[in-house]
């Protein structure tokens, strides 16, 4: 007798989707490519300074959804995780790489969490041990969830689909311990989450982005998403979502922004040169900022090369807002430097 297997196309993001919480928090089997992003900014009582980012995967490796045995891969699980010690300027990463089979990675709404081994992500806590640290925060929420885009969507390029549904948690205060070089560390401070699913969202033309989670002390946070040509130009579906102290977001095309850089930074592992210092304006907001970073290595090098390197880590950012001054925190990630990024079907 034959077997008769049932291949399903994989959903794009369309406009008018309609989000349901805690549901979207957690796992969308339908798209492709999803991920969980954890990025902040801790600081122990006597001010020393730690960066982190605990990251989640899921990567659809068939079309068949439907697994026939526990061990099936219909989707890989990658996570990474990293620390970066601002004081004693070391950057420390970790990755880890796994199919669901029986419970070793995924992402429940039953169970309230996402995981890889035990490296762990719920809407409250946040718990992971790597070789050189352990980390266990918890997590208070501080603004609503803030959808980006317009009409359901975060529109990278034309063409239906070709987009992602992306939710974020803007201003997170995480508190916890660090346990870091044989010393247990009280830390708190301020945290950022990404979620994103999707599954075709950039084309061959755009080969990489840098993201800006900026989280300013007067409560307010910016989304800024600048995609990368190929060609080096910067492509008009750049975006970004500016959130006011009382948690509402406002869209922001590429036109309301501009970006300057400066500051190269040359990889010794990968040869990419990333850019350091930056200058952000945005004049519908009266706002301007200079960003920099205190560590210039924080490249991730993966050794399992699923993906190109690429550059995360911490920020800081200083500089006027409606005439006054501002300062803030918060994260850069920088693809495309080492080699151009593939998701999806961009190839």
């Amino acid at each position: 007798m034959k077997t008769l297997i049932l291949l399903l196309t994989y959903a794009i993001a369309k406009p008018g989707y309609q989000y349901e919480f805690p549901r979207d928090h957690f796992s969308h089997p339908d798209f492709q490519t999803e991920w969980w992003y954890f990025t902040g900014n801790l600081k122990d009582p006597a001010g020393r300074r730690f960066g982190f980012e605990l990251t989640f995967f899921r990567a659809a490796t068939s079309e068949n959804r439907k697994a026939a045995h526990v061990w099936d891969a219909t989707d890989l699980w990658v996570a990474h995780l990293t620390l970066s010690d601002i004081q004693g300027q070391k950057f420390f990463h970790s990755e880890r790489i796994n199919r669901a089979g029986p419970g070793l990675a995924g992402a429940d709404l039953a169970q309230g969490r996402i995981w890889n081994g035990n490296w762990e992500a719920r809407l409250d806590r946040l718990q992971a041990v790597a070789d050189n640290f352990r980390l266990d925060l918890k997590l208070d929420t501080r603004k609503p969830p803030v959808i980006h885009g317009e009409n359901g969507v975060s529109q990278k390029a034309s063409g239906e689909g070709r987009a992602s549904h992306y939710v974020s948690f803007t201003r997170l205060e995480p508190r916890g311990t660090l346990i870091y070089e044989n010393t247990r560390f009280e830390v708190e401070g301020t945290a950022w989450m990404d979620h994103e699913f999707f599954t075709n969202q950039l084309t061959k033309e755009q080969t990489g982005w840098d993201w800006f989670s900026i989280q300013l002390d007067s409560r307010e946070e910016l989304m800024i998403a600048r995609i990368r040509r190929a060609d080096g130009s910067l492509d008009p579906f750049s975006h970004g979502t500016y959130t006011d102290p009382g948690g509402r977001p406002r869209h922001l095309r590429s036109e309301d922004m501009k970006l300057t850089y400066s500051g190269m930074w040359r990889s010794p592992k990968t040869g990419g040169e990333y850019p350091l210092r930056w200058r952000i304006e945005i004049p519908s907001l009266n706002l301007t900022l200079d960003a920099s970073t205190p560590l210039a290595n924080q490249e991730l090098v993966l050794k399992s090369k699923l993906t190109a390197a690429y550059w995360e880590g911490a920020m800081d950012y200083r500089g006027a807002l409606r005439g006054k001054p501002v300062t803030g925190v918060g994260y850069l990630e920088m693809t495309g430097y080492a080699g151009a990024v593939r998701l999806g079907d961009n190839k």
